[in-house]
C-alpha cells in the first residue's frame, strides 16, 4: 500500500458534439491581449485628425506673423479698390458704339501729337539758343514771342486762327452755369487756346455763376443763345464735344440745341485788362 494522499484522477469524459454539428471540430478560444505597458499607457491613442486639430487650435501666432497678415490684408484691400475704380471708370465706354470709340482714340492721338509738337518746338528753341551767333538777340526775340503767347492766354491780346463756333440755344432756360463750365473744360482738354463767350474773354481765372434768367461770367451777365468762339485744331475740338455722354448729349437732354461749325479763321477780340499783381514780383535779377 502507498501512503500517498493524492486523490485519484477523475476519468475524462469526452465532449459531446451539439446536435446538428456532428463531426464539427471545436473552435479555439481567442487569447486575451495583454494590456500595453510603459509610460502613458493609461491614455487612449489619438487619431490623425485629432492630432491635426490639436496642433492647429488654439493657434500659436507670433507678433511678426500678425503684422505680416495685417499688411497682406491691407495690400489685398488696396488692390481690390484699385480694380473696382478702374472698372467703374471704364464703364461709360462699354456701351459706346464703334465709331464713338474710334473718335475718342483719334482725339487721344491728336492730344499726343500736340504734346510731341510742343516738345519738338522747345527742343528747337534750345538748339537755336545754343547755336546762335548772337544769343542775346535770339533770346530777346523769343522773349517777345513768349510775351505775345502769354498775352493771348491772359486775354490781354486779340487772337485769330482756325477753330470752331459753338452755339447753344436754350429756349427752355434749362442750361445752368455748371454745364457751360463743363463745356469750357472739355474744349480746353481738346486743345483750345483762346475762347470767348458772348463777348466775354474766358481765361484761367474766369468763374461762372447762375443769375436770374441767364449766366454770369466774371460778374458779366450773358443770356442765350450762348456762342463760344474757340481757336484751336477743329479736328480735335468738334469730336470732343460729340463723345458719348459729352457736351452735345448733355445739352440735348436739357432740351437745348447745339450747333458746331468749323472755320479756318476764328477771331477772338474780346480783351481783359491786365491786372498788376499786388505782392508777386519777378525773381530774375
Amino acid at each position: 500500500m502507498s501512503n500517498d494522499n493524492t486523490p485519484p484522477e477523475e476519468p475524462q469524459v469526452p465532449e459531446r458534439p451539439l446536435e446538428g454539428d456532428s463531426g464539427a471540430q471545436p473552435q479555439p478560444q481567442p487569447q486575451p491581449q495583454p494590456p500595453p505597458s510603459g509610460p502613458g499607457s493609461e491614455e487612449p491613442q489619438q487619431s490623425g485628425r485629432q492630432r491635426l486639430a490639436a496642433g492647429l487650435w488654439p493657434p500659436r501666432i507670433s507678433r511678426a506673423q500678425l503684422i505680416v497678415a495685417l499688411l497682406l490684408f491691407v495690400l489685398g484691400l488696396g488692390l481690390a479698390i484699385q480694380v473696382r475704380s478702374n472698372s467703374d471708370s471704364s464703364a461709360p465706354l462699354r456701351g459706346a458704339r464703334q465709331e464713338d470709340l474710334v473718335r475718342i482714340l483719334d482725339e487721344l492721338d491728336g492730344r499726343t501729337k500736340r504734346l510731341e509738337d510742343e516738345k519738338q518746338k522747345l527742343e528747337d528753341q534750345r538748339k537755336e539758343l545754343e547755336s546762335s551767333s548772337n544769343q542775346a538777340e535770339e533770346a530777346r526775340r523769343q522773349t517777345v514771342e513768349k510775351e505775345r503767347q502769354l498775352g493771348i492766354l491772359a486775354g490781354t491780346v486779340a487772337a485769330q486762327g482756325p477753330g470752331i463756333t459753338l452755339k447753344i440755344t436754350d429756349t427752355k432756360g434749362q442750361v445752368r452755369s455748371d454745364q457751360l463750365l463743363d463745356t469750357l473744360q472739355e474744349l480746353r482738354a481738346a486743345g483750345a487756346e483762346a475762347i470767348q463767350i458772348n463777348g466775354v474773354r474766358v481765361v484761367a481765372g474766369s468763374y461762372f455763376s447762375d443769375e436770374g434768367g441767364g449766366v454770369s461770367i466774371d460778374g458779366k451777365k450773358i443770356t442765350q443763345p450762348y456762342e463760344f468762339r474757340v481757336i484751336g485744331r477743329p479736328q480735335d475740338l468738334e469730336p470732343a464735344l460729340n463723345i458719348p455722354g459729352g457736351v452735345v448729349q448733355t445739352m440735348e437732354k436739357e432740351q437745348a440745341t447745339v450747333a458746331v461749325t468749323r472755320s479756318a479763321k476764328i477771331v477772338v477780340d474780346a480783351l481783359r485788362a491786365a491786372k498788376q499783381p499786388d505782392y508777386a514780383r519777378s525773381s530774375s535779377s
